[in-house]
């Protein structure tokens, strides 16, 4: 842990890097609402209001969301994490776009989600490129 901290720490960033503690609270209010969405989304599936591809299209995007740290921190790979970041906020985009069609609470919900990941698409792709 002391390794992935200092590792991180000497990373070049952008100006607009936010401090440590604003990860946590960013996530701390956007994973109840991803969780209260899928219950959502495997409802509106379950009743065959949501067609099934938009769960799959959801689950690939939490897998990719759920490795983007062992990837940046454990494999200490910001290319990898680039890649990653742009795979999880493609495919978030997509969803967003085609759930307004089925529910508006979904995509409502998500909204945190996708505004926090297209900035931190744009910081770790800026991070990316600083300390190449």
């Amino acid at each position: 842990m002391d390794n992935t901290y200092q590792w991180y720490q000497v990373l070049e960033k952008p100006f607009f890097a936010p401090p440590s503690w604003a990860f946590g609270l960013a996530w701390g209010i956007i994973y109840p609402l991803i969780a209260i969405a899928f219950i959502f989304l495997i409802i509106g599936v379950a009743k065959k209001r949501i067609p099934q591809k938009l769960f799959w299209l959801l689950i690939i995007n939490m897998i990719g969301n759920f490795i983007f740290s062992p990837i940046q921190f454990g494999l200490q790979n910001n290319v990898l994490a680039m890649i990653d970041i742009l795979l999880i906020i493609t495919t978030l985009a997509i969803f967003e776009i085609k759930i307004w069609k089925y529910s508006k609470v979904i995509f409502w919900l998500l909204i945190p989600y996708l505004l926090w990941g297209a900035f931190a698409t744009v910081l770790q792709i800026s991070i990316t490129f600083l300390n190449l």
